[in-house]
């Protein structure tokens, strides 16, 4: 929940009294930027450079005579949501003739409450809903028809009026390991500072290396975070592989984590779409962009997630995937945040919705009784 002083925030922010940029199709461009990098003390491996892509957003000003869009996108404004909305621009223009008409798709881009507060860490100033309540409000109140989000940025519950539908074909759900100096986590010396914004990351971390150190309030983009990294403000740091994928960044990737030594946040590599409940034509464009695969998964982890009432206060982690038998494989873990404790479960069952979201109640209760009164306290 959050407390006054973000709710009063919010409400400052509102949409009625805030300009909202407009973009129309194809307005996205990417240039390479070089940045000069330092190596650090406790590293001896040969260092690497980094290279960090500034999205340029080309604004165009609507005019009288522009054509009327038939589809309004609400993304925040980052380089990654950037390429998120123009991926659903790009699946809708394919699928649908009329939407492949010049200004028939419009991008509005929405600055949230997360995208202005980088001075705290999330859990101190709202949780998650931080990047999404502006663009669902957009969707309530009519400014844009459809609402792109990263779905590992969707609180659990929707806004009333909204639904989300569709998912996109799921990115690889695994973190990235970045460091100039260091191969891997293990390779670093005690002491090195890796930098995350993720309590999930953290505790994990620290639960298999505690010698290391974490600095948890290591926020910004994609590009901001490897910028720091090369400033020398932490040793290291981890991303998610899906948003460095989406941005053609991958030469950054010292290496991937196993999925066996950082289990990956709930619906991590998953894009959602909502649409206002009683929107039967975006409703019906969603429907054919769905991807039921992916949607089933993030359904389990989410229900996973709603049984722990997890927030950005705690440290959870949970994937369902599909294995070689066509069934559903479930892994979930809860941790203290110093990583001191980590609980962890699994469960099999049939790929079907009701099947995948008992199992993700069911995981989540056991671990809910296991943790016990204060685990999250630590």
């Amino acid at each position: 929940m959050m407390d006054a002083t973000v709710s009063s925030l919010c409400t400052s922010q509102a949409l009625t009294s805030r300009p909202v940029m407009f973009c129309s199709v194809g307005s996205v461009s990417a240039q390479g930027l070089s940045l000069k990098t330092r190596a650090f003390p406790n590293c001896n491996k040969k260092s690497r450079s980094l290279r960090i892509v500034k999205a340029s957003v080309a604004v165009e000003q609507q005019t009288q005579e522009a054509k009327v869009a038939l589809v309004r996108i609400g993304t925040r404004g980052s380089p990654l949501a950037l390429a998120q909305a123009h991926e659903t621009r790009d699946k809708l223009m394919a699928s649908h003739p009329e939407l492949a008409e010049e200004g028939a798709i419009q991008i509005v881009i929405i600055k949230t409450t997360g995208d202005k507060i980088l001075s705290q860490p999330l859990a101190d100033i709202g949780g998650k809903g931080l990047f999404t309540k502006e663009i669902d409000e957009a969707l309530i109140n009519g400014d844009i028809d459809i609402a792109v989000h990263s779905m590992k940025d969707v609180p659990t519950y929707l806004p009333e009026k909204t639904i989300l539908p569709c998912n996109l074909p799921r990115e690889d759900v695994r973190d990235a390991f970045i460091c100039l100096n260091a191969s891997s986590l293990a390779e670093l010396p005690a002491g090195s500072v890796i930098g995350t914004a993720s309590l999930r990351r953290k505790s994990q971390i620290l639960h298999r290396y505690p010698s290391l150190t974490v600095q948890d309030n290591f926020r910004g983009n994609v590009q901001t975070r490897l910028r720091k990294l090369s400033e020398g403000v932490v040793q290291a740091t981890l991303l998610a592989l899906a948003g460095l994928k989406r941005l053609n960044m991958t030469e950054n990737v010292t290496s991937i984590l196993p999925i066996d030594d950082m289990l990956p946040a709930v619906a991590q590599g998953a894009i959602g779409i909502a649409c206002r409940t009683n929107d039967d034509k975006m409703a019906s464009y969603l429907a054919s962009l769905n991807h039921e695969e992916t949607r089933l998964a993030v359904s389990c982890e989410r229900a996973f997630l709603q049984t722990l009432d997890g927030s950005c206060r705690t440290p959870i982690a949970g994937y369902a995937s599909k294995d070689e038998n066509g069934d559903c494989i479930f892994r979930g873990l809860v941790a203290s945040p110093d990583g001191t404790r980590v609980l962890e479960t699994s469960r099999k069952g049939p790929y079907t919705f009701d099947d995948m979201v008992m199992m993700g109640k069911d995981a989540g209760k056991e671990l809910l009784s296991k943790a016990g009164p204060g685990f999250f306290d630590s």
